[in-house]
């Protein structure tokens, strides 16, 4: 029932991929047809076509995503063992809600069967749908968004590309744990937002901080659950996107090393790229980005949920007033810090978890200072 809102690949995609070689990424995926629809039970990703970008400020008439596809799919894979279905598009509903109910509708059936659904185009908006789908999950949901602006509105606002975090953490159920930004450019966001990012102890990132060293990143993404793009994130001389022009951004290396770590978490279940013009330019980005997560996801270690605690080296740092345990993955050398369940206080987690972090926090620990993401995480537990 759910799978009826989606529509067959285009034709013309079809017919192109038909004309590819067995080695190329078109022939191995396989495609919902005027015939056939994929068995979502024998597909770990499913991608899937939003074609509403009415929540964007510059608005593209009749967006196409057949570029797109050519591109992506006219590209080569790794050894890639991961199987891959094109689900074809949502066309635009008649109001923009009803886009998000049938993105919404379609994602909960994939989740539930333990398919990562890839969303392409439409605005970014799209996320409040994908980030609603986990609702029939009932668990806590982490999302990372790498945009330059942080897209709050007034409560009053209809909801767009630029004002959907507001939407997300105002309406019930609140499933919404943790958000976090990577790549905001300061002059796009006024001192309110950016405070309201530190009162509600959410992560955010400078564009410079990622670009210096972008493997600050890698434990945000390990412990997200939705991951959303907007594209304008981008510097336009790299993405070739011209309508809406950006001069300064992420380029194209670091959009898709982004990417390649999203895949790589053994936590993110969804993904989006959005505010898409529909440029050929544009086009050959996406498709990159795509592949890079679809890599990422080929060589996940399965360390989460955490594994047997025989695999990892426990670290204890005893601090003035706290008890620091981090732990260190003997398969992948990566590692974690404890956050401690609090009795007797009405805690959004239920036990002790773990929380993705880096070395460099545990050398910050051993120097008797508290990480920024541990305490944040703490208090944020709390609210």
């Amino acid at each position: 029932m759910e799978f009826d809102f989606l529509n067959p690949v285009e034709d013309e995609v079809l017919e192109y991929c038909f004309g590819l070689s067995s080695q190329q990424l078109g022939s191995k995926v396989v495609m919902h047809t005027q015939d056939q629809f994929p068995d979502v039970n024998k597909i770990k990703l499913a991608i899937i076509g939003v074609l509403d970008n009415r929540g964007q400020s510059i608005e593209t008439k009749n967006i196409s995503l057949i570029s797109l596809r050519k591109e992506l799919y006219s590209l080569f894979p790794g050894n890639w063992e991961t199987s891959i279905a094109d689900l074809g598009n949502i066309l635009a509903g008649n109001t923009v809600s009803d886009t998000h109910f049938a993105v919404k509708k379609i994602a909960s059936e994939l989740l539930k069967s333990g398919v990562i659904p890839i969303i392409l185009g439409g605005s970014q908006d799209i996320t409040y749908g994908l980030y609603r789908a986990y609702d029939v999950l009932e668990q806590m949901v982490n999302i990372v968004s790498i945009d330059s602006k942080f897209d709050f509105g007034k409560d009053e606002e209809e909801l767009s590309s630029t004002s959907y975090l507001t939407k997300i953490i105002v309406d019930e159920p609140n499933n919404l744990f943790n958000f976090s930004n990577l790549g905001y450019q300061t002059y796009f966001n006024s001192q309110e937002e950016i405070d309201l990012i530190e009162k509600l102890f959410f992560d955010a990132y400078r564009l410079g901080e990622v670009s210096n060293n972008i493997l600050i990143t890698e434990p945000v993404f390990r412990d997200a659950d939705l991951v959303s793009i907007d594209l304008n994130a981008v510097k336009s001389s790299d993405s070739g996107n011209f309508i809406s022009f950006q001069p300064n951004g992420f380029n194209g290396k670091e959009i898709c090393s982004l990417a390649r770590y999203a895949g790589i978490s053994d936590k993110v279940s969804s993904f989006g790229v959005f505010n898409f013009n529909g440029t050929h330019q544009e086009s050959i980005l996406v498709a990159q980005i795509i592949w890079y997560f679809i890599e990422g996801v080929q060589y996940r270690s399965n360390e989460y949920p955490f594994g047997s605690k025989e695999s990892y080296l426990k670290y204890i740092v005893p601090l003035d007033e706290e008890e620091l345990i981090f732990y260190k993955s003997d398969k992948t050398e990566r590692w974690w810090i404890e956050i401690p369940f609090i009795s007797n206080v009405n805690n959004k987690l239920k036990r002790n978890t773990l929380l993705p972090c880096s070395y460099d926090e545990y050398l910050l620990a051993c120097n008797n200072e508290l990480p920024e993401r541990w305490w944040k995480a703490q208090r944020k537990n709390l609210i």
